[in-house]
């Protein structure tokens, strides 16, 4: 559900983006307390009435009653709500907000972790790490970033801090694509073939293959290059965790048609209470629950944050796209709700599973 949170700051960290705070009231922050790596979903309506939400990581580190809520958002060309928040949002504003959510977490424990991240990225990586290295003695973490220039770099003085803060226990390394630093990487992209390279010489003592967690975030191009040189330097499925931050690919081919199925219906339960209507043509299991039910969850829309994960009960669905969901969530069952076409003439589904 939806509450509506007023802003507190909103900090210029780049020319093109910035970290908004907001305000948790006592009654809600056990609600919106948040494991580190999570995200939330931020919701405006325009002046044409039309709902606008977007998704956006938690950067400060993890607390079980949160006071405040900060996260980092960098704007996106054409993108309604990143233009809004950097040009128009103010402190004294409310935004409507649900509570967070994502898989894209570490909890503390001890143990050796790194992160491959390329620009805004870092958001959750920053919240893993000063959540894991405060209340962790034992666990050391590698954070491998990447960024076109200094200027450009988001929370700069936070993970600067972050090393002064735990200088035997983080490892820095920061590789710029467009502007040659003095010290550190020669510059240029962190690509499969650099990254497949270079981690073997960051982790002479104890081998990439060895490390108990990697979590790679940022770009659609960087993650996917550092997953398969990951795989490469024989480090585990298991042990690759992932999140994408935007894609540029194209759009999705339309289902295949499914001889036999001229018409199908949807059940699904949501917060408790369960529904079943039926499929206008082409739509998503997201699109018919969304016309029924308004409080359904979502985001993006394009199978990148995984708000709309749900698990399929019963019937066939056809997914367009999944940048979200890890192998180990489909084989259990799970699917996205908006990239879902049912291939069955009746599929059931569960938001609350």
């Amino acid at each position: 559900m939806f509450h509506p949170l007023r802003v507190t700051a909103v900090e210029r960290l780049t020319d093109d983006s910035a970290a908004v705070t907001l305000a948790v009231p006592p009654e809600l922050r056990t609600a919106y307390a948040y494991a580190p790596g999570q995200h939330i979903a931020l919701r405006r309506f325009s002046e044409s009435g039309t709902e606008i939400r977007r998704t956006y990581s938690l950067c400060d580190p993890a607390a079980p009653e949160p006071a405040t809520l900060r996260v980092g958002i960098r704007q996106v060309e054409g993108g309604e709500f990143s233009t809004y928040a950097l040009k128009e949002l103010v402190p004294g504003d409310t935004v409507e907000v649900l509570p967070p959510t994502g898989r894209f977490i570490l909890r503390p424990r001890p143990g050796h972790f790194a992160a491959v991240v390329g620009g805004s990225g870092i958001t959750p990586v920053l919240s893993i790490a000063a959540t894991l290295l405060a209340r962790e003695p034992e666990a050391r973490f590698c954070l491998i970033r990447s960024d076109r220039s200094t200027a450009s770099t988001m929370f700069l003085e936070e993970v600067t801090d972050l090393k002064d803060r735990y200088p035997a226990r983080l490892q820095l390394v920061t590789a710029l694509s467009r502007e040659e630093q003095q010290t550190g990487l020669p510059s240029g992209r962190l690509d499969e073939e650099r990254l497949a390279s270079l981690l073997p010489a960051l982790l002479a003592e104890r081998g990439a293959a060895e490390l108990d967690g990697w979590y790679l975030c940022g770009p659609l191009g960087l993650v996917e290059g550092a997953a398969r040189a990951l795989r490469g330097l024989g480090v585990p499925r298991a042990r690759i965790h992932q999140e994408i931050f935007h894609t540029d690919a194209a759009p999705a081919p339309p289902p295949p048609p499914v001889p036999g199925v001229e018409s199908a219906t949807v059940r699904a339960t949501l917060e408790g209470r369960a529904g079943a209507w039926a499929v206008d043509d082409g739509e998503s299991v997201l699109e018919t629950v969304l016309r029924n039910r308004a409080d359904a969850p979502y985001a993006c829309r394009g199978g990148v944050c995984g708000t709309c994960r749900v698990r399929l009960l019963a019937g066939e669905v056809h997914m367009d796209r999944n940048y979200a969901l890890e192998p180990e969530e489909l084989e259990a069952g799970y699917v996205l709700a908006c990239q879902s076409h049912p291939l069955t003439p009746r599929v059931e589904v569960d938001f609350d599973a």
